[in-house]
């Protein structure tokens, strides 16, 4: 069996926010020939081209079935995010992603699960629509961007938010966005090659060293491309962790280390090397089948690094293809 935790959906057809709100910053969606589309900014730029994998649910189910996928999980592209807009129309931008999320598991509910997305920008709205997303979408949990604005996510006003998360035992998945240091990567494609990795370790150590993980032990978290750089530096920040406890222990008195065994991480790493650092430092228990499908920089054949393993045996092959995935999502 095999379940995705990393897939990413949009609406076929996206309203003109700039029209609807009265301001630009948003995504628009302009359909073009042969089952492509431009995701566009409000001033025309290109912001990416993407094909029908992207809206059409019968097709995924056609490349689930090639690939042996049983289960996508289904969250929004994170350009949508738009924490930056107002708190309001934020919220009514994620219940227009979450209710068209809701409306393609409800026609194939045994083969897509769903990752709602909430208006982070205000904490009291997320946690309104988080809680719509779990208990009136029944969607597993939502995603999230690395940071909020100028907020990273050990920020205090982020907290109800995640305790909210912890008490109705909902998934969090933290995806990049909003590339930090993106204006002086302009060329090769560095903020995703560089500038993802970089954002998600500091999402990961923001909230083991501002305590989020300790005080919400149960927590269910998971950072996409198998923790960006946090695994490759780990022990620079435990270094800095035991030799400057001035500095980095604040607030969080445990060893960072301590904290990988109660983190989430997907698969997608491209490389069997890179990958044993991951077996080596989560284990399969924290490992899960992620693809970022439809997308280019994703795994094209799901699960494939993984099967090619032949140091794994069955039983860690199994956890790392579904049995993570399952336990993560509450299933």
């Amino acid at each position: 069996m095999k379940v995705d935790v990393h897939t990413h959906i949009l609406p076929k057809h996206l309203p003109r926010f700039k029209e609807k709100y009265g301001y630009g910053g948003f995504i628009h969606l302009e359909h073009q020939a042969d089952c492509r589309a431009r995701l566009l900014r409000d001033d025309g730029t290109s912001f990416r081209e993407i094909d029908s994998k992207c809206w059409d649910p019968k097709e995924r189910l056609a490349d689930c079935d090639h690939y042996g996928v049983d289960l996508q999980v289904l969250s929004t592209m994170p350009v949508m995010f738009s924490y930056w807009a107002r708190p309001d129309d934020a919220l009514d931008l994620s219940r227009f992603l979450n209710d068209h999320l809701a409306s393609v598991i409800d026609a194939h509910s045994a083969r897509f699960s769903a990752l709602g997305t909430v208006s982070l920008q205000s904490p009291q709205l997320a946690v309104k629509e988080l809680e719509r997303c779990v208990k009136s979408l029944r969607f597993a949990g939502v995603q999230i961007g690395t940071h909020v604005n100028e907020w990273n996510l050990d920020e205090p006003e982020l907290f109800p938010f995640f305790e909210a998360a912890s008490e109705l035992n909902a998934a969090i998945f933290v995806h990049p966005w909003d590339m930090m240091g993106e204006a002086r990567m302009p060329k090769y494609c560095l903020p995703w090659l560089v500038g993802m990795p970089a954002e998600t370790s500091l999402a990961i150590c923001s909230l083991i060293f501002g305590a989020v993980l300790d005080r919400l032990p149960r927590l269910r978290i998971c950072f996409a491309h198998g923790g960006g750089a946090f695994p490759g530096t780990i022990g620079r920040i435990e270094q800095g962790f035991l030799t400057r406890p001035d500095l980095c222990a604040v607030e969080n008195k445990v060893n960072p280390r301590d904290y990988v065994k109660r983190i989430y991480v997907d698969s997608l790493v491209h490389d069997r090397d890179v990958f044993k650092l991951l077996l080596d430092l989560f284990g399969p228990e924290h490992i899960a089948l992620g693809s970022d499908y439809p997308f280019p920089l994703g795994e094209k054949e799901p699960g494939k690094l993984i099967e090619s393993m032949t140091e794994l045996d069955v039983k860690s092959k199994e956890r790392l293809l579904s049995g993570t995935a399952k336990e993560w999502l509450g299933r």
